[in-house]
């Protein structure tokens, strides 16, 4: 009976506007949904140096309150030996990989000021790094480089550039594009051998440790923080934590994304009371003939819920591309190529998930309209004309 009783719900015209309010409101949802996951994918990859389970940090913090009197933030203490911080870790039950990583600041040919170089010692298969375009180094003599790098220098994917310190020189080729947000983007990586020549003055180093599987790396983290303490260097699992800035954007998305969807709910409601109250006789003759409130409300819901479940395979891909088109270009306008892993965030469960948010947007703007149908008495509905 209910099948039956949806067609005078279903006006071609205000039928096209409650698909149009429903495929927008899909589409508003898809994007958000695709633009939050993007911008949680972009800060963890942007992060090279965030490697390993645990990080060690060769300059230690010193222990104790800066709220006492004439405290503050502790002042650091003196770097550690890392020597003897790499036995300690390889000496440490639980340690599976490890690589170390120092900074430096190194001139490079064409490219005034300089730029920032990290340069890595032991097995870097823990770091977890994005390449954009090309692959990790390897060999000795080998580079990867950041976006704005290859930008101010001219440089691609394959070329060589010539670093220098004091007189000194080598020559590294670059073999791929990572995704690298730090240090403005201008970042150059490469092993610790491809640079040995220069001697230059590195930054304290940083460990990046990976545990054996079935170890608690958080429990792994307090056994080699007590083991380098007494080194002078301090030992974390490696940090998870979402920026403030990533949070405040995630909360400014949801926000514009439910007003967009009751946006689209007030369309939905708009056209189903207007066929509703155009329908009111009819409705009264349904419930002459015996229709309950419960079918009248299953009438007017199934009415708009066929529009939703069409509007939503709309909506969707139309949200989809939205996102593919949009991304890009914000990373374009911020000097950067973001990585196609980080964009293609759209899997088969969730787009199945996204199709069914036509029909939850088409119902709840209709609830209220069925409501009213539902309650609206048989002799009055009778004597509408």
């Amino acid at each position: 009976m209910t099948l039956g009783l949806a067609a005078p719900f279903a006006r071609p015209a205000r039928a096209a506007s409650t698909a149009a309010a429903v495929t927008f409101g899909a589409l508003a949802v898809t994007f958000a949904v695709g633009l939050g996951s993007t911008l949680v994918a972009v800060k963890a990859d942007g992060d090279p140096d965030r490697g390993g389970d645990v990080t060690v940090r060769t300059v230690a913090l010193p222990r104790g309150n800066p709220d006492t009197p004439g405290g503050g933030v502790p002042l650091p203490g003196k770097p550690a030996d890392p020597a003897a911080v790499a036995a300690v870790i390889a000496g440490l039950p639980g340690t599976d990989s490890v690589y170390r990583t120092a900074r430096a600041q190194l001139d490079v040919a064409g490219l005034k000021g300089g730029a920032p170089l990290v340069a890595y010692e032991g097995d870097t298969a823990g770091s977890r790094h994005t390449m954009v375009s090309g692959r990790w180094f390897g060999a000795t003599g080998e580079a990867v480089a950041a976006t704005r790098f290859l930008r101010a220098t001219g440089v691609r994917v394959g070329d060589a550039v010539t670093l220098s310190e004091q007189g000194r020189t080598v020559r590294v080729r670059i073999v791929g594009e990572v995704f690298d947000l730090g240090d403005d983007g201008m970042t150059l990586r490469t092993g610790a051998a491809s640079v040995a020549a220069l001697r230059a003055r590195h930054q304290p180093a940083d460990f990046a440790v990976t545990v054996t599987a079935g170890t608690d790396a958080a429990r792994y983290a307090e056994r080699l923080d007590a083991a380098v303490r007494p080194l002078g260097a301090e030992a974390a699992v490696t940090g998870e934590s979402k920026s403030s800035v990533i949070r405040a954007m995630q909360a400014l998305i949801v926000m514009l994304t439910l007003m967009l969807v009751v946006v689209a709910c007030l369309g939905v409601l708009n056209t189903v009371v207007l066929d509703s109250r155009d329908r009111v006789r009819d409705l009264g003759v349904f419930k002459a003939l015996g229709m309950t409130p419960r079918q009248t409300v299953a009438q007017v819901l199934t009415s708009v819920g066929a529009i939703g479940l069409v509007s939503g395979l709309v909506g969707v891909p139309l949200g989809v591309a939205l996102h593919g088109a949009v991304m890009p270009a914000m990373g374009r306008a911020v000097g950067t190529t973001i990585p196609p892993a980080d964009i293609d965030v759209y899997g088969t469960p969730l787009l199945v998930l996204l199709a069914t948010a036509g029909v939850v947007i088409a119902t709840a703007g209709a609830l209220l309209p069925a409501g009213w149908a539902a309650r609206t008495a048989t002799a009055r509905a009778l004597r509408a004309e």
